[in-house]
């Protein structure tokens, strides 16, 4: 009988090989940034829910941005609020692993001109990855987040994400 592989025997109930606890920051309050956080924490995540206006912000947020570190996942979940380019210029100060922000492909991200009307260096705006997540037809945040976390795990992993091919 062939020896069974690790991903097989961590479904079956085998423990994982430990790993170090990854961080997760959605910027801005959001739908999606509900299932963003509570998904991620199921995966391992510590999670951070950082919102400067905190006369918008959800219980439990964060006005002033963490530590972040090289371990560090950030997701830009509203491209439409004004606190845009201050709140992402913050976040690309730290040496975050990965910067994302949600928004339609078949457009240039508000974020570049916000960035760029700031002085950012278009070598910190090129760190921004847009779009986000994989193609899976998301409609609903709970499938954004789905979708968003797949791909951050798929990135994590070395992996372009999608299904197998025979």
């Amino acid at each position: 009988m062939a020896a069974e592989d690790s991903a097989c025997a961590v479904a079956h109930g085998a423990e994982g090989s430990p790993v170090e606890t990854p961080t997760l920051v959605a910027v801005f309050a959001s739908p999606v940034a509900e299932f963003l956080l509570r998904y991620g924490a199921d995966l391992g995540y510590r999670t951070v829910l950082y919102d400067p206006d905190s006369s918008r912000a959800a219980p439990g947020a964060t006005a002033v941005l963490p530590d972040l570190d090289a371990d560090t996942d950030v997701v830009v979940t509203d491209h439409h609020r004004p606190e845009l380019g201050a709140a992402l210029r913050d976040v690309l100060a730290r040496p975050v692993r990965w910067a994302g922000v949600m928004g339609n492909p078949r457009h240039e991200g508000p974020h570049v001109e916000a960035l760029r009307s700031l002085g950012v260096p278009e070598a910190e705006i090129a760190r921004v990855h847009r779009p986000i997540g994989l193609d899976i037809g998301s409609r609903r945040p709970a499938e954004i987040a789905i979708a968003t976390l797949a791909g951050l795990i798929a990135d994590r992993n070395g992996r372009p994400g999608g299904f197998f091919t025979r």
